[in-house]
């Protein structure tokens, strides 16, 4: 469950490099705007102590780039939606936006030097580092690589996302589009094996964890039980939880993410605290594996919010 808490009840900074958000305009102040200029996230509310800490250096940081890295900051006492999608559990929370995809975060208050680190690194990444051009080209690949993959060409996208590691062995798009292509090949212990070869600096990044959700899922499917007669026994007996649990397994592996979704989000409404709430970590275990932009993601989130704060 969410707590709700925040920064300091003063303004931001003026200026167009710091606004503050909504769930109405989420898309357009930090998706939207995170394809040009990495965009921060700070989650905070007005009576949180450790906010009032923190939002004042992170403004100052976010200045001192002069545009290189936005700030948008939401409170979470009156925008409980995008919290709740991006599973804020504390506040202040921060995430960091790039090209339409959370890239880096931390929770709590954190002193200036690392907050002008954390600031800093994100400005390199939206093209404030040397080797821009170089890094240009890889980003350019990854997106071929992904572009083969989501065209089917899976044995392609592995062989070009192969060959972007050996340029850059710490690019984690290309460790985890390596997984997602040998997993759409059905080489589940091959994908396994790239994420364990990952480099350890590397775990706790969106595209890692994106990955290990992805191969949990795969694991999963491997015993998953006919769609129809799970179906058959959820209908028999829509009370069966176990069944509807198996149920939404067997529509994730055989492609069905949407279905799946609705299925543990009605077990969820059915009985939230069954099997130590297992329908709801499994959402997260799927949300995980996906983009956080993905409708399906959007939506699903959007729903189990709307149960928690019912």
């Amino acid at each position: 469950m969410i707590e709700l808490g925040g920064q300091t009840n003063t303004a931001p900074q003026a200026g167009e490099h710091i606004s503050e958000g909504s769930d109405q305009t989420f898309m357009q102040d930090v998706v939207e705007a995170s394809q040009k200029v990495p965009v921060i996230v700070d989650f905070w509310a007005t009576w949180c102590g450790p906010c009032k800490q923190l939002g004042p250096a992170l403004e100052a940081a976010v200045q001192k780039q002069n545009g290189k890295v936005k700030l948008v900051k939401i409170d979470v006492d009156q925008n409980q939606q995008v919290a709740g999608q991006l599973r804020v559990q504390s506040i202040p929370t921060v995430y960091a936006f790039f090209q339409g995809q959370p890239v880096d975060g931390f929770q709590g208050a954190l002193p200036p030097s690392q907050i002008d680190e954390f600031v800093q690194k994100l400005a390199e990444m939206g093209g404030g580092a040397e080797g821009g051009e170089e890094e240009d080209g890889l980003a350019q690949a990854v997106e071929a690589a992904e572009q083969m993959l989501s065209e089917g060409a899976a044995s392609d996208a592995a062989e070009t996302f192969a060959a972007i590691l050996q340029e850059d062995d710490k690019n984690a798009a290309a460790y985890g589009g390596l997984v997602r292509a040998y997993l759409a090949l059905g080489q589940v212990n091959e994908a396994e094996a790239v994420l364990n070869g990952a480099p350890a600096d590397l775990h706790g990044s969106p595209e890692i964890e994106a990955a290990a959700a992805a191969i949990q899922l795969a694991r999963q499917a491997e015993n998953a039980g006919p769609v129809a007669d799970l179906r058959a026994k959820v209908e028999a007996n829509p009370d069966d939880h176990q069944a509807r649990y198996d149920l939404a397994t067997a529509l994730q592996a055989s492609g069905e993410t949407e279905a799946a979704v609705a299925e543990l989000l009605e077990l969820f409404r059915r009985d939230r605290e069954w099997n130590d709430q297992a329908a709801k970590t499994q959402l997260f275990t799927i949300f995980d594996s996906l983009k956080p932009t993905d409708p399906i993601v959007l939506n699903g989130r959007r729903k189990l919010s709307s149960m928690i704060f019912a």
